[in-house]
């Protein structure tokens, strides 16, 4: 028996049916992703599998005894709580009373501690202070705790970072049954077991993950095109032969003139799929060569290091990904490149004729108080864009904002449609340098793909924060990512070829230790005479020898690097990218074992 169905279930906002006689099952064991585009209703058909909002007509019937757990988009939790008695209180445990006999209650709390452990969450830290993503951790941590029959997670991803992420996954890979919301396209990958669409109030389920169901929506829809195209053109026919008219009534074919109509009510029921963003940049005149430059650049707030000793130099056309914790500095980075804010030390050298666009992952540039149209065109009706000028309402139709929409103040909208009227304020005028700070949250997947394309194409220098494994994996060509304590390492390629260096420099690590554990086993090292100290002849010119070659080798990887990063580079062969792909994840372990020996025979020199 199913866990929960809908039976022709209808609901409507408005004129917008979201839900036209829907049918849907959900077993055990299932993992179930829930997709489609922004204001479909997605968390509305939430909310009514939950049980929180009740349909207009149709029916849900839930298993006896079943118990869900629900993550919403952005979890309200108590404001003059902490983080720990939010979990309790969203995970069903009684705050008040004598527990000490009931093993259950401690089973529980145990179980909630494991998952705020797990999560990184400090029970201590107040509500009223904690960040979007403490509280997404939190209330994560108690519905995982509950060990729910059901679990329901609304993008379950916004505000995490990517070792977050990857965290979720695999504790998602281990629930009984789970339905969630997520535009997260790597995740979907990683975590469905079927894909259903909610596409004009119509439920549609396909098994597999994401990539399976991309084949069978795009065979799907050119079907689709195919039979509407021949509907259209028996219904132009149908309408030639009925304006015929003394023709038409003196036939008198009473049943065409019937199926006339009837095909006239097809077609006005027929609604058409939701259009796709219309985007596109101008990027205006060239920059010059050198877009950044940073050297020896560091900065630090209440001593805590954020940026540590970094170095950098951009050029134009490069597409830039910065990866790492939330936290660890990665918008403090890109406002210094931007010269939002000053060093401590170092120097930032900046290029010329920057024209830059910059999306604000907290949206500082909307004004909530304004209208759709006065954010994006202030005390005009004109946009100027691409050499064109267009009035406002038309340029705001290609971010599928309609017109009634545009006259809307922006504290109404919902995160999707922000996010996509910022893109509309941004890409209204030329920039050459295209700056976006987590750009992905709450846009549809479709408008992704778009965002992404574009991206691909323009020409303009691109410097990109996101959590989002696929849309950096698809636009940059070269990360900068924190590995803490202020430092960022610099790599080419997007988030899997980060992933696979990482994974190849673990392994060589775990190798050098076997390796080393083996020698100590088959050779145990000699005890030192007492009282030696000098090192040989051979041993002291090492030691000298040592800084020149570290800095050799430091050299040769930045070197690297570099090239690697040239446009031209794929032009080398196939056999020598794969020569320097090997050389450059090599090289740290050599370094770091030419650096142990440094500090191993200055140590014995010093004694």
């Amino acid at each position: 028996m199913p866990l929960i169905t809908l039976k022709d279930a209808e609901l409507a906002y408005g004129l917008t049916p979201l839900l036209d006689r829907a049918q849907l099952a959900i077993r055990a064991g299932e993992r179930v992703a829930l997709i489609g585009r922004n204001g479909t209703g997605k968390s509305t058909l939430l909310s009514v599998l939950a049980g929180t909002r009740s349909l207009d007509g149709g029916e849900v019937a839930r298993r006896d005894g079943l118990k869900i757990a629900v993550v919403d988009q952005e979890p309200e939790l108590g404001i003059d709580q902490t983080l720990g008695e939010a979990a309790q209180q969203r995970a069903g445990l009684n705050l008040d009373g004598d527990h000490d006999d009931d093993p259950r209650h401690w089973q529980a709390q145990a179980r909630l501690s494991e998952f705020l452990t797990r999560l990184s969450v400090d029970p201590m830290r107040a509500v009223a202070g904690a960040s979007g993503g403490e509280k997404k951790r939190t209330a994560l941590a108690a519905a995982f705790a509950q060990d729910p029959d059901l679990l329901m997670l609304d993008e379950p991803t916004n505000h995490l970072d990517l070792d977050g992420i990857a965290l979720i996954e695999e504790l998602i890979q281990k629930v009984r049954c789970c339905l969630l919301i997520t535009h997260d396209r790597w995740f979907l990958d990683r975590v469905a077991t079927r894909i259903i669409e909610l596409d004009r109030g119509y439920l549609r389920s396909y098994p597999g993950n994401y990539s399976a169901y991309l084949l069978r929506k795009q065979e799907e829809l050119e079907a689709e095109a195919v039979a509407n195209r021949k509907f259209d053109r028996f219904w132009a026919q149908e309408e030639a032969w009925i304006r015929r008219g003394v023709e038409a009534r003196r036939t008198r074919d009473e049943g065409r003139v019937r199926r006339l109509e009837q095909l006239r009510v097809e077609r006005a029921e027929r609604r058409e799929r939701s259009g796709n963003m219309a985007l596109s940049i101008d990027t205006g005149s060239r920059s010059g060569k050198l877009v950044a430059e940073l050297d020896g650049v560091s900065k630090a707030y209440a001593g805590r290091p954020i940026v540590s000793d970094f170095s950098v130099r951009i050029m134009r056309g490069d597409r830039i990904g910065i990866l790492g914790p939330n936290g660890a500095g990665k918008s403090t980075l890109l406002k210094l490149i931007l010269g939002v804010i000053e060093p401590d030390s170092g120097t930032v050298r900046r290029g010329t004729q920057l024209e830059i666009a910059y999306f604000d992952q907290m949206r500082d540039a909307l004004n909530p108080e304004q209208s759709v149209a006065e954010n994006v065109a202030p005390g005009s009706e004109w946009v100027e864009s691409g050499g064109q000028r267009r009035h406002i309402t038309s340029y705001l139709g290609d971010f599928l904002f309609s017109p009634r929409r545009a006259a809307t103040p922006v504290s109404a909208l919902s995160g999707g449609e922000r996010n996509r009227l910022l893109l509309a304020k941004l890409f209204a005028r030329s920039a050459n340098l295209i700056v976006l700070d987590e750009p992905t949250n709450d846009l549809d997947l479709e408008s992704l793909d778009l965002l992404e394309s574009v991206l691909q194409e323009c020409k303009a220098t691109v410097l990109l924060v996101s959590h989002d494994r696929a849309f950096v994996d698809a636009v940059v060509t070269q990360t900068l990512v924190a590995e803490g304590a202020g430092r960022f390492g610099e790599y080419v390629g997007g988030y899997s070829d980060w992933l696979a260096y990482r994974e190849r420099s673990a392994t060589a690590a775990r190798e050098r230790g076997s390796d080393a554990g083996r020698s100590a086993v088959a050779a145990p090292a000699p005890a030192p005479r007492p009282g030696r100290s000098k090192l040989s002849y051979k041993e002291g010119r090492e030691l000298a020898e040592l800084p020149a070659a570290i800095e050799q080798l430091e050299a040769e990887q930045a070197a690297l690097t570099t090239a690697m990063a040239d446009a031209d580079y794929h032009r080398r062969g196939a056999d020598q990218l794969r020569a320097d792909r090997q050389r450059l994840a090599d090289l740290p372990a050599l370094i770091d074992a030419k650096l142990a020996r440094w500090e191993e025979l200055e140590a014995r020199a010093s004694r």
